[in-house]
């Protein structure tokens, strides 16, 4: 299963995000939960990083399965970074709808 944890601030803002695990849906290089998934969280740092000229500070696993997203608190524009990426948690909420026994998001604040 894919783990998401969203760490909001006290204000409301995502402070940062893991996701860590796998989908298992399907075999690898099938599996259109994990693809949907890395899909839109890849996107929306990729987004930021374009659109903002922001670079979070990103850690992934060296084999996969495991990406954090810290952004900056700081951040002269973060109201177009908080607006992208609670776009990806929207999205990523949509794909839990779906396949929720493969991904769950957790809210922590």
């Amino acid at each position: 299963m894919i783990k998401i944890i969203i760490n909001e601030h006290a204000l409301g803002h995502i402070q940062s995000f893991e996701m860590s695990g796998h989908a298992d849906f399907a075999e690898k290089g099938k599996d259109l939960v994990c693809a949907g998934a890395s899909a839109v969280s890849f996107g929306a740092v990729n987004a930021i990083t374009a659109l903002t000229g922001v670079t979070p500070k990103i850690t992934q696993g060296s084999k996969g399965g495991y990406l954090k997203v810290v952004f900056p608190d700081d951040a002269e524009n973060n109201h177009d970074i908080q607006l992208i990426v609670k776009a990806m948690v929207v999205s990523l909420q949509t794909i839990e709808l779906d396949y929720g026994k493969y991904i769950k998001i957790i809210l922590k604040k």
